[in-house]
């Protein structure tokens, strides 16, 4: 059996007792003010106030090619992304059931022409007989209603004949602008039918060297913009690059989906170097209002509310006048401000105690017990 000396017993003890001791004293030492708070100073400069929406690059003016009649594309001349002109042909249908019914029309009008002038040489021979007396009037009109009649079917053949006309022209789609093709959405040999809406064929950009997005802005902020205003914005594709654009109109349809209403803002932009593209989705920023060196604190220090018993002595908070918690001898202290313009890291400080290099609480680094330490020896 292993016999421990007293000697031996008495210097494991005190052993335990000075790393327990150690322990609890590390425990329980209160930690420096400084480190429990983590703190901004308050300084002066610039602060933007700004609007954020997305939107979408489209054309100025973007033309949807139809056809007026239906059938088969029988040729092509224009695909994607070709410089085209005003009345430049970008398809033909097949023509041939326009060409037969065109023949068929002309053949009806002369029909209609040879009746009209039998017609009216019939009535200028009655014409005559009645004025020596061989036949009586209610004759004549019979001749009258004949030649009224084949006046009218000649009108009508001569109507049909321009309405094929036009169906044989309508059969060659042709550009109304000059531009760029920037959808083909048929291809050679699909049958078109125009019976209940006119089909998409082409879609055409007059120019791309200036374009507009589309965005939606909430109504919460709609009241801020006007015309005129710069926009700056970002798309996916540069993400280094910011562009400019101007406000070209604010549009009053709002729209209404799940009871948040949204206003169409038209923003327009030069595309001299040609990067941007149709359908791009841009991230826009509306600058609103701008000062310049203003006292201003960090938006975390707003949002800022201790968790102790400091704060017990805090004052209420009143609408329009946030607290905001400077550090004085390691203890936070709070004060009153009134604020100003904001963006999306600093706002401007109007009125209140705070002064330029105040150190202010943004949040706390350790979560203490109200007895001051941050560890608990637990005796079993």
């Amino acid at each position: 059996m292993i016999t421990i000396s007293r000697t031996k017993l008495l210097v494991i003890v005190a052993v335990l007792l000075l790393a327990v001791i150690a322990i609890w004293y590390w425990g329980a030492k209160p930690e420096s003010k400084q480190e429990r708070y983590k703190t901004q100073v308050v300084d002066r400069g610039d602060i933007v106030q700004s609007i954020s929406a997305n939107g979408t690059l489209n054309p100025v003016e973007l033309v949807n090619v139809g056809t007026q009649v239906s059938g088969t594309i029988f040729r092509m001349y224009a695909d994607f992304n070709d410089q085209i002109k005003v009345g430049q042909v970008l398809a033909e249908l097949d023509p041939a059931l326009f060409r037969a019914q065109l023949q068929q029309s002309e053949a009806n009008v002369m029909n209609a022409r040879a009746v009209l002038k039998l017609a009216e040489n019939k009535m200028a021979r009655n014409l005559a007989l009645k004025e020596q007396g061989f036949i009586s009037s209610d004759a004549l009109n019979v001749f009258e209603q004949q030649l009224d009649a084949a006046r009218a079917q000649f009108a009508l053949s001569a109507a049909q004949l321009a309405r094929d006309r036009a169906n044989l022209d309508y059969s060659v789609i042709k550009s109304p602008i000059s531009g760029v093709v920037v959808a083909r959405n048929v291809d050679l040999g699909q049958t078109v039918a125009a019976s209940f809406q006119t089909p998409v064929l082409f879609q055409i950009a007059k120019d791309l060297h200036q374009m507009q997005i589309d965005t939606s802005v909430a109504e919460a902020d709609i009241g801020q913009l006007r015309l005129g205003q710069q926009a700056n914005f970002t798309v996916d594709a540069f993400h280094e690059r910011e562009f400019t654009g101007t406000v070209k109109q604010v549009r009053l349809n709002p729209t209404i989906q799940q009871n948040v209403v949204t206003y169409n803002v038209v923003v327009t932009v030069a595309n001299d170097d040609g990067a941007l593209l149709p359908g791009m989705t841009a991230n826009v920023r509306f600058a609103v209002n701008q000062k310049d060196a203003v006292l201003r604190v960090s938006n975390a220090a707003l949002r800022y509310k201790p968790t102790d018993a400091d704060a017990d002595s805090a004052p209420a908070r009143q609408p329009g006048k946030p607290v905001l918690y400077r550090l004085e001898n390691g203890k936070p202290v709070a004060v009153s401000v009134r604020t100003g313009i904001a963006d999306g890291s600093f706002t401007e400080i109007t009125e209140g105690g705070i002064k330029e290099g105040d150190k202010l609480v943004v949040r706390e680094t350790v979560n203490k017990d109200k007895s001051g330490g941050n560890f608990k020896l637990r005796m079993f």
